[in-house]
């Protein structure tokens, strides 16, 4: 029998849908089907550009003889974790409480019931590094479901009750304060690895979110520490192999603790969170490096990730075809001495060599280097430089590209249209901010139903049946308030107010404030999902924090505020004792701190003074400040009610918990206002 995934819109289940396994999608239909027969459910877990998934599919899904064994005596259902990050959760903490670790592919085998009973990750098609083949694990599963059914159902029981018992404790604590983000800061700063960059060691993920709170806990406190830890590890980063050194843009994470080596796909959620913190560390410092960093990571993605649609897909793979017609991973990105004589010639090979660290030895596999950017003394022909990267960027594009998965994530692309719109407007690149809006179109057009419940995925143009997710709302809410405050179009502001009235209404514990990552009428699983930890993007709870106070600033809304100080409490608890591990949620208790404050710029629309005040708002360092620019007599954003202009020019005004500091027209005296503690 064909299996079931060829009408499916995730690339990942396509990749999939000419396997001899008759695979099922994650449906009510399958576990039936499991009752049916009475039999258990394979549930295999993975995402379109996972290397191991990849090895695992070619080595066992596409075998007859494991096929055939799943087919009889199981029933396979395929998930794609970037579209159903609620299953994946939920069986992940499963697989991790059992086994102590996780990661992808998953591996669990679930009663009918959808409990699950044997975990694993990736099994290999024999027996080895003293891991069972995937086929010994099928025959012992269906040996015990045949012989030992009690012991089975017993197991699953249990663990779906400890799953239960590990809720999430909460109670909306105190909102935190100065002395939580100062043990913050001190945690991080134990773990900070000062010569290299980063915290921890290898493998090391580019820390987005923990650099975020501390430029923003440097704009607040002054704190030097802080944004020398920012600087350097960004500095670190963009020097690295980790970043794409011809193209711009980052990989996944480095294998080692220098940032040399990448795990080469690139993800839109990395790339674009990095991209907004480059600009944010330009906006503080001034720093060239940021700025190029920025605007090439923001380029990268407006290139190589929008799909005809106006939107972004999720992912380059870390694979590619060798030229051998072999996929090996980081092919596309990965230069010898020789490759580069045959590009750049004799003399310029030399010099390319020694400005990207290209050695004979090689610092990736089989005598192939991973450009990075060193240090070096002396000084480069920038003219020279620039050539070399382009012959080399332009020779890259006739190899074979990686992969790409189309599929357009709503909760990514609004941390996309975040970034492109606030890098666009501080370099003065129109382009990027209509790639933002034409980005948030799309979410609007296609991804948002006329009660603006919104869906994850979209592909080609098709909307996807699952339901969004706390992190949906949160991180498109996020970006359509960033737009409405780059463009002063009210329009942004409103459609962020529909999606947190859903987070309002659907995603938080009416009773403690707490949030959780499915919606009250979401699709019961064996428990309700519920994460407030920061790990490769903001929580959904960090996230909707964050959206809450921000629109709670733009609008006055109490309701707002409020959920967002309670949702704040999980900082305050973890705040200090695991800080890497919640950076969005710190920088948003930073904007609490901090106010946020509120800029309301009035002026004649294209009037120099409005735009030279409106760009000056928009540069302020103040944590999470957020801005409204309009005419006197507007009333698209609810922050310019009631503000006249001063002697007929364009005025900008700022306040903070209920204080305006006095109108001015003047762009130093707006400056100074957003660099430095409000009176009152």
């Amino acid at each position: 029998m064909a299996n079931r995934l060829a009408h499916e819109t995730s690339p990942y289940l396509l990749q999939h849908a000419d396997n001899p396994v008759d695979w099922w999608p994650w449906s009510v239909e399958a576990f039936a089907e499991a009752r049916e027969r009475n039999v258990p459910v394979l549930l295999s877990v993975g995402y379109s550009s996972c290397h191991w998934c990849h090895v695992m599919a070619h080595e066992s899904f596409e075998d007859r003889a494991t096929a055939d064994l799943l087919n009889e005596h199981f029933v396979s259902v395929k998930v794609d974790r970037e579209e159903r990050p609620d299953v994946d959760a939920v069986y992940m903490e499963a697989v991790q409480a059992a086994t102590g670790q996780g990661g992808w592919p998953m591996t669990v085998f679930l009663t009918p019931e959808a409990e699950p009973f044997y975990f694993g990750t990736y099994f290999p098609p024999a027996p080895r590094h003293g891991m069972p083949s995937f086929q010994q694990v099928l025959e012992g599963v269906r040996a015990a479901w045949a012989d030992r059914r009690d012991e089975v159902t017993e197991v699953a029981g249990k663990i779906v009750r400890d799953l239960a018992g590990r809720e999430l404790k909460y109670s909306s604590m105190d909102v935190p304060g100065e002395e939580d983000l100062a043990q913050a800061l001190l945690g991080l700063t134990r773990e900070y690895d000062a010569s290299r960059g980063g915290f921890g060691g290898a493998p090391k993920f580019p820390p987005s979110m923990a650099v975020e709170f501390l430029l923003r806990h440097a704009a607040r406190t002054g704190s030097e520490g802080a944004l020398q830890m920012a600087r350097d590890t960004c500095e670190r980063m963009a020097r690295g192999g980790i970043y794409d050194q011809l193209g711009g843009g980052f990989a996944r994470y480095s294998v080692d603790r220098e940032w040399v080596v990448p795990h080469f796909e690139k993800m839109l959620y990395d790339n674009a969170l990095l991209c907004r913190v480059y600009a944010h560390l330009w906006r503080a410092t001034g720093s060239e490096l940021a700025r190029r960093v920025a605007l090439e990571t923001a380029d990268f993605m407006v290139r190589e990730l929008r799909t005809d649609e106006g939107g972004f897909a999720s992912a380059l793979d870390a694979d590619s075809d060798d030229g051998t017609g072999k996929h090996v991973e980081g092919a596309y990105y990965v230069w010898t001495p020789a490759q580069l004589t045959e590009v750049l010639g004799e003399e310029d090979a030399r010099l390319a060599e020694h400005y990207f660290e290209v050695t004979a030895e090689g610092t990736f596999e089989h005598g192939s280097s991973v450009l990075q950017l060193p240090q070096r003394e002396g000084v480069f022909d920038a003219e020279k430089i620039e050539s070399i990267k382009e012959r080399l960027h332009r020779a890259r594009s006739l190899r074979p590209a990686p992969g790409r998965d189309d599929k357009v994530v709503a909760a990514w692309n609004g941390l996309a249209v975040a970034a492109l719109a606030e890098t666009g407007a501080y370099f003065d690149r129109p382009d990027l901010v209509d790639a933002a809006i034409a980005a948030a179109d799309l979410l609007v057009r296609l991804h948002l139903d006329e009660k603006a419940h919104l869906a994850r995925t979209s592909k080609d143009g098709q909307v996807g049946v699952n339901a969004g997710v706390l992190e949906d709302y949160a991180d498109v809410a996020e970006g359509f308030l960033a737009l409405a405050s780059v463009t002063g179009e009210g329009v942004w502001l409103e459609f962020a107010g529909l999606l947190l009235d859903h987070v309002l209404a659907r995603f938080v514990d009416q009773e403690s404030g707490a949030l959780y990552d499915t919606a009250a009428d979401a699709e019961k699983l064996i428990r309700r999902p519920q994460d407030p930890t920061d790990n490769a993007t903001p929580s959904g709870w960090s996230a909707a924090a964050g959206a809450l106070l921000s629109y709670a600033a733009h609008t006055g809304s109490e309701p707002h505020r409020g959920a967002a100080e309670r949702a704040l409490g999980v900082v305050k608890a973890l705040g200090p004792r695991a800080p890497r591990f919640i950076g969005w949620g710190l920088a948003t208790a930073e904007a609490l701190l901090d106010g946020p404050r509120e800029v309301a710029v009035v002026g004649p629309e294209g009037h120099p003074g409005t735009r030279e005040l409106h760009r000056a708002a928009l540069l302020g360092t103040a944590p999470g400040a957020v801005v409204a620019v309009g005419t006197a007599e507007s009333d698209e954003l609810p922050l310019l009610a009631g503000r006249p202009l001063v002697g007929g020019e364009p005025t900008a005004y700022v306040c903070r918990n209920f204080t305006c500091d006095a109108p001015t027209t003047d762009v130093d005296r707006l400056r100074a206002a957003l660099r430095t503690a409000l009176s009152g």
